[in-house]
């Protein structure tokens, strides 16, 4: 039998009473979990991600941006600055930001002067590197129209008037091929840099080209700061929020006496050519002079593509460093060596050598500078009169594989570097580097024309001026450098320099009197002052070949004055000073300057005397102020 159910005062009955209760106890439950789940939410977006949302909405108003550092200094060894920074004017524009593009640089070019040429660049810039990155429309302003922009920016979306530094090269071109150059970076190095350095992303941020900009420009550049500010609809900034300091970039100390530099490009005014001067004991490079030059400051502000194109079709080649990319047959001027490799093989420093004015080897005639010869003369005389057929001699007795490898000891065709862009390191031949280089046997007169430093020998004006350091110093080594913190006392190496001191001295005795002697090829430089005196070697390097040489002489062309500048001889002249104590060694190289004794010696003698006066060597090095230079 059913059991009847029981009623309520409210009519409902046991069952409905239980059904009820468990649908509102699920309901609750879903409405708190609802809740619930709000609720987290909430939490999470006010209080786990507010750090980000609160980011988020203060884009509208709070701007992060680049501090640029200040690039760091290039200075010479008392401290002179060769290279710095200076106040720049710049406008930028930020393309996203402005509403048309082509507006806003038509509104600029009302208030300063915008090229076409740099319309077509902004606008190439901006469809390449996209909206975000900002664009220097124009720098180096002067001050009324900076204030011209400044006024007028609320009107001019998206751009940004900026007060930042550019590069300063106080001596131009005295110093340009070592110092070198900064500029733009190209699309390749954004490209490269987006994941390296933020500064990549600065307007205007320009990195090292050349010399010594290029290859401590990470030094030099420092490290980007950031500064959080608040702007207004117009981009203004308003106030300033934080700052993240940049650091400076370091500064850059060489071994160069600017005095001693600018005495070097003065001598050398007017000609095609390079000196080099350098501390004998040392190494330090104290001088390096390339002409013609070029004024790096014209790349900061703004390079026409016809002033490019003009200095890069320039004969004379502005842009090339001369003292160590510049390969040039040295001509005379390595005789002593050649003489050293004679008494190694035991030739008598007294047998004397009768000169004619030529020698015949099977149907060539090689001839002597000297029309009619020099008569009897023996190795003292034959660098003093510099007698080619003395050497043609030589050579033809002991062979090329002795004078190679003395001249190896020298430098010559090795490798001598500064670590600059561009170096050559020259050569000096053999027959093992005929066969390999060119594919084909020595001959005999390859022997002779390269005793006389002709035919395919080649060295720069750097390896001439480590070779006559040697001589100056007696044989210790020394390896040349440019920069404060690798400098190193010259240093005796037996097992690399082998040569007999005494053979060293009648070497130095014979340049000596090149200079000071009536008759030696120099004597019209030689100094005053007996204690100035110095000694040296002259040379004469020809551009042609003896086949042509012979023609010439034959029509009576025999004056370089009569041919065409690209056709003349290059004048050399290799010295050291003083005779008694040796401090200072320098190389001069002019191209197609004709005769080394009278036009590159009394470039060396001037150069000399100059650092014979100051005498940068006796005086400390002159450490920067910041203490943090490399």
């Amino acid at each position: 039998m059913r059991k009847k159910p029981k009623f309520h005062l409210d009519g409902r009955e046991d069952g409905q009473l239980g059904n009820l209760t468990r649908r509102a106890a699920l309901l609750g439950a879903a409405q708190l979990a609802v809740f619930g789940g709000l609720a987290g939410r909430v939490y999470y977006l006010q209080v786990i991600e507010s750090d980000q949302y609160k980011l988020l909405a203060e884009e509208n108003r709070i701007s992060l941006r680049l501090v640029a550092p200040q690039r760091g200094r290039i200075l010479d060894r008392f401290g002179t600055e060769l290279a710095t920074s200076r106040q720049n004017f710049q406008v930028v524009l930020v393309p996203e930001r402005s509403e048309s593009l082509a507006d806003t640089l038509d509104a600029l070019s009302n208030l300063i002067t915008i090229s076409d040429a740099q319309y077509a660049r902004i606008l190439r810039e901006a469809k390449s590197y996209g909206g975000n990155v900002p664009l220097v429309v124009a720098e180096n302003l002067s001050w009324e129209e900076f204030a011209q922009i400044n006024v007028n920016s609320p009107r001019l979306r998206g751009v940004q008037p900026v007060v930042g530094e550019t590069r300063d090269y106080p001596f131009g071109a005295e110093v340009a091929h070592l110092v070198g150059y900064v500029a733009t970076p190209t699309k390749n190095d954004l490209l490269h840099a987006k994941t390296q350095d933020p500064l990549f992303r600065l307007p205007g941020f320009k990195i090292g080209r050349s010399g010594v900009e290029q290859i401590h420009d990470i030094a030099l550049r420092g490290s980007a700061g950031s500064q959080r500010v608040e702007v207004n609809a117009y981009d203004r900034v308003i106030r300033e929020l934080s700052v993240q300091p940049a650091i400076a970039g370091q500064d850059v100390q060489l071994t160069l006496d600017y005095r001693l530099q600018r005495a070097a490009v003065a001598a050398l005014a007017g000609q095609t050519g390079a000196v080099v001067c350098l501390g004998v004991q040392n190494g330090d490079i104290l001088a390096m002079a390339s002409t013609p030059g070029f004024d790096p400051n014209a790349f900061n502000v703004g390079l026409s593509n016809a002033q490019w194109q003009t200095l890069l079709n320039d004969p004379r080649k502005p842009f090339i460093n001369k003292a160590v990319s510049g390969l040039y047959p040295p001509g005379s001027t390595i005789k002593p060596v050649v003489a050293l490799a004679a008494l190694a093989a035991g030739i008598s420093p007294q047998e004397k050598i009768f000169c004619n004015g030529k020698v015949q080897l099977g149907d060539q005639i090689f001839h002597c500078w000297r029309e009619h010869g020099h008569g009897a003369v023996d190795l003292h005389d034959s660098l003093k009169l510099s007698c080619d057929v003395y050497y043609y001699e030589i050579a033809r007795r002991i062979g090329i594989e002795p004078i190679a490898r003395m001249a190896a000891k020298f430098g010559l065709g090795e490798t001598v570097t500064l670590g600059l862009p561009g170096e050559k390191y020259g050569i000096f031949p053999t027959p093992e580097w005929k066969r390999r280089r060119l594919g084909k046997p020595w001959v005999g007169g390859e022997t002779l024309v390269a005793a006389i430093g002709q035919g395919y020998v080649q060295s720069t004006p750097l390896q001439l001026a480590v070779m006559t350091a040697l001589f100056a110093n007696g044989g210790n080594i020394v390896r040349p450098h440019l920069f404060t913190d690798e400098r190193q006392d010259a240093r005796a190496d037996p097992q690399n320099f082998a040569v007999p001191r005494n053979h060293l001295q009648m070497v130095r005795d014979a340049m000596a009197d090149v200079v000071n002697s009536p008759d030696g090829t120099a004597s019209g430089v030689r100094a005053t002052n007996p204690e100035w005196q110095f000694a040296g070697k002259t040379g004469t390097a020809q551009v042609r070949r003896i086949s042509l040489r012979e023609r010439e002489r034959e029509e009576g062309v025999t004056k370089n004055e009569d041919l065409p500048w690209a056709q003349r001889d290059h004048a050399l002249f290799v010295g050291f000073a003083p005779v008694a104590a040796p401090r200072y060694a320098v190389s001069v190289i002019v191209e197609h300057g004709g005769s080394g004794s009278k036009v590159a010696a009394p470039i060396a003698r001037r150069v000399l005397l100059s650092a014979l006066e100051n005498d940068p060597l006796s005086r400390p090095i002159t450490r920067p102020k910041n203490n943090d230079s490399v």
